[in-house]
This record gives structure tokens, C-alpha cells and sequence, in this order.
């Protein structure tokens, strides 16, 4: 806690950083988002992020922006805290070849973080900008659950490249992913598509899928918004066990169906990200 106080006093908060929107160093920063909590959206990231890297042979970033539920520490299996270059910029901690940054790595482990929206702006900012990431082809955040000030702070204070928007097909989740598709167009962020997460469970016996949370509805809301379905990721108990044991399943489990999924994923990502530079009039 001292080292982050210390960092954010030094560099004065971040109205210094609103004038230069880019992070020196990176080419891309995509948010993986979602428009409510417990959907597997840091899930998402964590697998994404260790794909992009370990198949797609990029340098990767993770920022963990939920401030309020830092869970990149366990997933990733890193827990101390970063050491501090000579010009008082924090190296993020790596593993599976990703560089992770959290508030999770500068807190207590059962720390309550109960600020108030200035300070986890601060916080985010040194999170960013204060971190020494090195030359990065992407930096994936994982974005704090909802549409308030702190998602708004992030997408305005950073020259995002895009959005993923993750939801299960359950129609109360869809109408907040909605909500999150609607916020990062009005302030200007191109969404570069849908995953369907937890988009059936199939039997371990028979194979037969169940449809737990829904059938079709994420497909719906993509078509509806005009937007890109990027994958399907179904329930499965290796994701769970990955995530807490701190080995994604995209390495636990290299070969399954589910981190085959993760990666074709990442592979379209690329290939939105790409589309857009090169003809940056389309309208993601």
C-alpha cells in the first residue's frame, strides 16, 4: 500500500495523464468487458491474454482494473509484490509469459479496498502509465464489472482499440452487456465483438449439451447491435479448477475443445485489430 501511496503522490494523480492518451510502448489495449459481475469476464481475459502470448507468439500485458476484486493474482499464480525502476515506474510480475499488473499485487491478500472514485482513478493510472511494460503488441484489461465512473475514467484516460464484451446467453446478463455496448460507443471505443461464455455444460457421460443459462441469446444480441460473435466458451470444470490453481486451462489443458475455443478467439481478435488498422474507416 505505502509503494502505490508513494508512486501516486510522486506523479500527481491523472489529470497528468488525460493529455496523452497513448502508453508508451504499446501498439494495442483492448478491455475485455462485460456489463455485470460473475460472468467470466476476468476468466476470459486471464485465458485470452496467455493464448495471445503462448499461441500467437505476441508480447502481452494484463492489467487487472477491478480494483474492487482483484482475482488476476490467483489466476495467474503470482503474488509478490513488483520492485520499482530508478525513475519510480513498477515492472509488472510475468508468468506464463504474460506481464501482470493488479491491485492485487499491492495490497494484503484480504484487503478490503474501499475508496472512493478519485482514488481508484489514481490508482489506475499509476497502474498504466506507472508501470514499466516494456514494448507490448497488446495490453489486455480486464475491466471492472458495470458502466460507471471508473469504466468511463479507464476508456477516456486510455487509447483503447477496442472492447469484448463477454455475457452468458441468460437474458438478464445480455441486457447489461447491452448496457456496456452502449456506454463504450458513446464515449468513442470501437467493440470488437461477443463471447458467449458458460454457453451450454455438456454431460461428461453422454455428451449431450445443457443449456443452463439459455439458448441462442447472445447470438440474438449480436445480430440485433450488428456486431461480431467472436466465440463460444462452454462450462467445464477445468475452467474452474485452472483458474483456481493458478494454471489456465489454455495450459492445463492445451488440447481440449474449450482451450481450442480461447484460442480461436484470439486468433479473430488479432484479426479485428488488424482490420481496423489498416482500414481504420470500418466501423468495428
Amino acid at each position: 500500500m505505502k509503494l502505490l501511496f508513494g508512486c501516486l503522490s510522486r506523479l500527481g494523480g491523472i489529470r497528468g495523464y488525460a493529455k496523452h492518451l497513448r502508453v508508451d510502448g504499446i501498439k494495442d489495449i483492448v478491455a475485455v468487458a462485460s456489463g455485470k459481475g460473475g460472468v467470466g469476464k476476468s476468466t476470459t481475459a486471464v485465458n485470452l491474454a496467455v493464448s495471445l502470448a503462448n499461441k500467437c507468439q505476441l508480447k502481452v500485458g494484463l492489467l487487472d482494473a477491478d480494483v474492487y476484486g482483484p482475482n488476476v493474482p490467483t489466476m495467474m499464480n503470482i503474488n509478490k509484490k513488483p520492485e520499482v525502476t530508478e525513475d519510480k515506474k513498477m515492472i509488472p510480475i510475468e508468468n506464463y509469459g504474460v506481464k501482470c499488473m493488479s491491485m492485487g499485487l499491492l495490497v494484503d491478500k484480504d484487503a478490503a479496498i474501499v475508496w472512493r472514485g478519485p482514488m481508484v482513478s489514481n490508482a489506475l493510472a499509476k497502474m498504466t502509465r506507472g508501470v514499466d511494460w516494456g514494448d507490448l503488441d497488446i495490453l489486455v484489461v480486464d475491466m471492472p464489472p458495470g458502466t460507471g465512473d471508473t469504466q468511463i475514467a479507464i476508456s477516456q484516460n486510455l487509447q483503447l482499440s477496442g472492447a469484448l464484451i463477454v455475457s452468458t446467453p441468460q437474458d438478464v446478463a445480455l441486457m447489461d452487456a447491452r448496457r456496456g455496448v452502449t456506454m463504450f460507443n458513446k464515449v468513442d471505443v470501437p467493440i470488437l465483438g461477443i463471447v458467449d461464455n458458460m454457453s451450454c455444460f455438456r454431460c461428461p457421460h453422454c455428451g449431450e449439451p445443457s443449456f443452463i443459462f439459455g439458448k441462442g441469446g447472445t447470438h440474438k444480441l449480436a445480430a440485433e447491435m450488428g456486431l461480431d460473435l467472436l466465440g463460444e466458451i462452454p462450462l467445464e470444470v477445468d475452467i474452474r479448477e485452472g483458474c483456481d490453481q493458478g494454471v489456465p486451462v489454455v495450459l492445463s489443458a492445451p488440447d481440449s475443445l474449450v482451450s481450442k475455443a480461447y484460442g480461436d478467439v484470439a486468433q479473430k481478435l488479432i484479426r479485428k485489430l488488424e482490420d481496423h488498422r489498416f482500414h481504420p474507416e470500418i466501423v468495428l
